[in-house]
């Protein structure tokens, strides 16, 4: 059996913390019953910390599905060896479809809706919203709650009904490569270079909690970042730093940084 106590203090203070525990939780109660047990959905420091309890305990592995490709949130399943069935993740599909010719939902609006009806976010899965609707990933019992509850979103009337996983196209994010040249590796630097920023602005954004490294908050602008690591900013996208190329005469350093739209 894992040490869970030194799993559950690797994490403690961030904001895996809770997280942390819960798969514990789950990893353990898999080990007694030897078959199999599922979390609710998790955001991709959520996956990696699934990944690491996996690796903690033998006999026990540990598969993920967001409902179709590429999806960022998914649902873990922690598998124990001597169960030889398929465990489902019961994963479904809500559209909410609404007029798009007088209303403009953003994800941020569909969001706020939904917890507005006093549904956790580890219930829903990936949010995919166009001109006149949104596929919402979640569980079959959130379903059926979506389908008598959800009504209106914003100002929008709304009519929610069952849809097809399958017809939900791959996710393809487009790239953009971006070679820069910044004072220091500091996460306001990358983010401003990133991004398409002032130093100011990211240090302003960073300050309004819509910057995070790894999946975390950061929690101050002079953070440092290194080659792998993955920003995000809310509305703007992610960028990873693909590359740290060293020095130029000028005592800057070079980075190579991706883009995803």
């Amino acid at each position: 059996m894992a040490d869970r106590e030194k799993i559950i203090r690797y994490y403690k203070g961030t904001e895996g913390a809770d997280t942390a525990v819960r798969l514990v939780d789950i990893a353990e109660q898999t080990m007694k019953n030897r078959k199999f047990r599922q979390s609710d959905f998790l955001d991709p420091y959520g996956i990696e910390i699934a990944e690491t309890v996996a690796a903690n305990y033998e006999g026990l592995r540990v598969d993920f599905s967001g409902g179709y490709p590429g999806a960022e949130r998914q649902r873990a399943i922690f598998v124990h060896e001597d169960f030889m069935g398929t465990p489902s993740f019961d994963i479904v599909v809500v559209r909410a479809a609404w007029n798009g010719q007088f209303y403009r939902l953003s994800h941020r609006d569909v969001l706020v809706a939904l917890i507005g009806l006093g549904i956790e976010r580890d219930r829903l899965g990936d949010l995919l919203v166009s001109a006149d609707s949104a596929k919402i990933l979640t569980d079959s019992q959130m379903a059926q709650f979506l389908l008598q509850n959800c009504i209106q979103m914003g100002a929008a009337a709304v009519r929610c009904e069952l849809d097809s996983l399958e017809a939900i196209a791959p996710k393809e994010e487009r790239c953009k490569e971006i070679r820069a040249t910044v004072a220091s590796l500091r996460v306001d630097s990358i983010a401003a270079a990133g991004f398409g920023s002032s130093r100011s602005r990211a240090a302003a954004d960073i300050a309004a909690d819509k910057l995070k490294l790894n999946w975390q908050s950061v929690k101050n602008a002079s953070q440092t970042v290194k080659e792998g690591d993955v920003l995000s900013m809310r509305g703007r996208g992610r960028l990873e730093v693909a590359e740290v190329r060293g020095q130029t005469k000028k005592g800057r350093t070079g980075v190579l940084l991706k883009r995803y739209l």
